[in-house]
């Protein structure tokens, strides 16, 4: 993820890899290597957004 809504996704295009460029969720352009990508945001303003899995402590049981 990077500044204004910006987004860096891997997808496939015509049976090739590429790095999607997406902003707000549209996409802008399909990269084939992070030199293109760089063209449309600036490498260093990105960072990994990771998902980490729900937590279950109890709470839900105590709410049930």
């Amino acid at each position: 993820m990077g500044p204004d809504g910006y987004e860096i996704v891997p997808a496939i295009r015509d049976g090739r890899q590429v790095l999607q460029v997406c902003r707000d969720g549209t996409p802008v352009a399909d990269c084939g290597s992070v030199e293109e990508v760089a063209r449309h945001v600036d490498l260093a303003d990105l960072c990994e957004v990771i998902s980490l899995p729900a937590r279950d402590d109890g709470r839900r049981a105590a709410l049930s």
